[in-house]
């Protein structure tokens, strides 16, 4: 099985790399093909938001990933519209990586604190948190508050990851000693703050929900032979 990621971030490779080694355990069982265009983040920054051109831009990366994937995963919270827009026409499964995330830190309820590090992720992280909590079947009721972690964005991108997972990782112990019962990180780069939080409770990170929903939607797609719809 072959899951073409579509990153924004080249350290992102490595984070994906290593959820994957959880997540497929027989390493046959599934490869990554990575995919980094940093010029369609800089550029939603620089617009303050994905315009209408960035979307396009990143469906058209997208579309030709998909020619040789059996799912592609676009790790980008910020594009992340663009592949709910492209997965309806597409037979092989289109996801965004924080739609699995939104649905594990839903399910049970409660009041969910969502992270964010820089600031064009914030609408598009609220709609679609707020879309998968419409969508639930029988759901307990959950209230949903986005925070972005300021100042974190700045350490990423000078490349200091360490002083920037430890930030967030900072904003995950402040929410749940403000009574979160869940905590979320919206992007995929901010996986590896878990490991620095000193709370009783982990925050809930995106790149192995991600992939255990890109395998389950071949799986599906597969055994329906059927377009895939997420």
């Amino acid at each position: 099985m072959r899951i073409a990621c579509l990153h924004t971030a080249h350290s992102n490779i490595a984070v994906f790399d290593r959820a994957a080694a959880s997540v497929f355990g027989n390493p046959a069982r599934a490869t990554l093909q990575h995919h980094v265009r940093p010029d369609l983040l800089e550029a939603a920054e620089r617009a303050g938001g994905m315009t209408e051109s960035i979307a396009d831009a990143t469906r058209a990366a997208m579309h030709t990933l998909t020619v040789s994937a059996d799912a592609l995963l676009l790790t980008c919270s910020t594009l992340g519209p663009a592949a709910d827009s492209l997965s309806a026409t597409h037979a092989v499964p289109v996801l965004r990586v924080d739609r699995a995330l939104a649905r594990d830190a839903l399910r049970s309820g409660g009041s969910v604190v969502v992270l964010c590090a820089v600031a064009t992720t914030v609408a598009p992280t609220r709609q679609l948190f707020e879309s998968v909590s419409d969508a639930l079947p029988q759901r307990r009721t959950a209230t949903v508050e986005v925070r972005v972690v300021a100042g974190a964005w700045d350490d990423f991108k000078a490349g200091d990851v360490d002083a920037y997972l430890r930030a967030i990782a900072h904003a995950a112990e402040t929410a749940y000693a403000q009574g979160a019962d869940t905590v979320a990180l919206a992007q995929a780069s901010m996986a590896g703050a878990a490991a620095f939080t000193r709370s009783d409770k982990t925050p809930l990170s995106s790149p192995a929900a991600g992939l255990r929903a890109a395998l389950a939607a071949v799986e599906m797609s597969n055994a329906q032979g059927t377009i895939f719809t997420p």
